[in-house]
């Protein structure tokens, strides 16, 4: 994912004709990306949005970047999707702007819930991958991978997550290696946002067996 050295959304905001609310991400259009944003930050018609306090327009100054919203396809699915927000500006805020952390049921995801999914997804798919995989399968896998940078509905997560494999080949030589492979890139993108990495020792217990005491059983 990106560094978190971005510019804020202020000047992306001024760039599409309105300010742009906190946390909101544009997309590639130069429009503001629905599936890029967490729900909390997202609010349709900014033309007559009030900047809170604490936000880049209202003088003070606020880092509101791609990264934000990353969080959902950075965390792993066992915990929270969001950077722990800041009550006490959230407190001034609240009568200006406040939204749910998630959609309603029935709703389409936010890049939080996408995030959580896809992870959930791809540890799972690993652990069960074959530990000798044929010829057919290890194409496959690559291609599945591969494909996320092409086809993963927020722009700046999939552009994040191709930079990273570039670097860093998938490892599909069997079971082991590419749950091994895949919690590294987790973790890289743990760390870029601050959060706790998981150890890579217990994707097995995280993703396929469950806890020594049973409790999954």
């Amino acid at each position: 994912m990106p560094s978190t050295n971005t510019e804020g959304s202020s000047s992306q905001g001024k760039a599409s004709g309105g300010a742009m609310p906190p946390g909101m991400i544009m997309g590639p259009d130069g429009k503001p990306c629905k599936i890029c944003t967490a729900f909390r930050n997202w609010k349709p018609g900014t033309t007559n949005y009030t900047e809170p306090v604490g936000s880049p327009a209202s003088g003070k100054q606020t880092q509101t970047n791609p990264t934000s919203s990353f969080a959902g396809f950075a965390a792993l699915a066992s915990g929270t999707a969001s950077v722990a927000p800041n009550t006490s500006t959230q407190a001034q805020n609240s009568s200006a702007y406040s939204r749910p952390d998630e959609p309603p049921p029935g709703c389409p995801p936010d890049v939080e819930q996408l995030g959580r999914a896809t992870w959930t997804f791809l540890h799972t798919t690993a652990a069960y991958y074959p530990e000798k995989p044929t010829p057919t399968q290890r194409a496959n896998m690559l291609m599945l991978l591969r494909s996320l940078p092409i086809l993963y509905p927020c722009t700046w997560c999939a552009q994040d997550f191709g930079e990273d494999i570039e670097k860093n080949p998938p490892d599909v030589s069997g079971r082991v290696a590419l749950s091994k492979w895949l919690c590294e890139r987790h973790n890289e993108v743990n760390s870029k946002l601050g959060k706790k990495k998981f150890d890579c020792a217990k994707v097995d217990e995280r993703w396929k067996d469950g806890p020594p005491d049973g409790s999954c059983d």
